[in-house]
């Protein structure tokens, strides 16, 4: 059996260094599920980091939680998803908090809430509730901390403000947390344009979709084929 500390610490680790990848979350989500007879240590450790780290931190957090619920439920291990669902708000609360210095998570929060739900992890209702706490939450632009930065500006910063002063008692964002962040997000876009145009396995469910899209063929339809069959022979006879 593994020391209890080792693995709390090396898990602590693997949450602090998460990025926009996909590898970094199913590679902490598959290190949980291997030592799930820790998993309310494990647990715990997840709800501390939400209070510890950067924002841009929580953000990876947050869509490592989706990875972890949809794994453990793969592979039957529900203790994970009971207590995911039982400490809900509190994760929320840890990504965006109400005092708006984690406004621009809001987005965050609400994608991987609506992943949870489709996945059956979490109740459409509490969904419904968490999103009229995140409407008071989403207010990026009456935060001039979080307001978007050109992060071409070379670090340039009012007069006497410091690159983390407070805003309005919110932490603005350093430029180098800014430029990781615009980067994980674009990270994160691209891989969503990805999964859009992706195929499946069967290689019909486009086909299925397109088909039902396409109108039923009317006699218009046979018109235009005419004279297009006309055309050509038109064009053939001038050759």
């Amino acid at each position: 059996m593994a020391d209890p500390f080792e693995v709390r610490m090396r898990f602590t680790s693997q949450l602090q260094h998460l990025n926009a990848s996909v590898n970094s979350s199913q590679k902490a989500a598959h290190y949980a599920l291997k030592n799930r007879d820790m998993d309310e240590d494990l647990h715990s450790c997840i709800l501390e980091q939400l209070e510890r780290n950067s924002m841009n931190n929580r953000a990876n957090i947050m869509y490592f939680i989706e990875h972890l619920c949809d794994m453990a439920q793969r592979e039957n291990h529900l203790n994970f998803v009971r207590m995911m669902q039982k400490d809900i708000l509190m994760v929320v609360d840890g990504v965006a908090p109400s005092d708006g210095s984690g406004a621009a998570n809001v987005k965050v929060v609400r994608r991987v809430l609506q992943g949870l739900q489709q996945k059956s992890i979490l109740q459409p209702s509490t969904v419904t509730e968490i999103e009229e706490c995140l409407k008071e939450r989403d207010t990026v632009s009456e935060h001039p901390a979080l307001s978007p930065i050109d992060v071409n500006a070379q670090g340039e910063h009012p007069p006497n403000q410091a690159p983390s002063a407070k805003t309005n008692g919110v932490t603005r964002p350093d430029k180098r947390q800014i430029e990781q962040r615009i980067e994980e997000d674009r990270e994160r876009h691209k891989r969503l344009r990805e999964s859009i145009w992706a195929i499946g396995a069967e290689g019909d469910e486009e086909f299925e979709r397109l088909w039902d899209e396409v109108s039923d063929i009317g006699e218009d339809d046979y018109i235009a084929a005419e004279e297009d069959a006309m055309e050509r022979r038109q064009a053939i006879e001038v050759e």
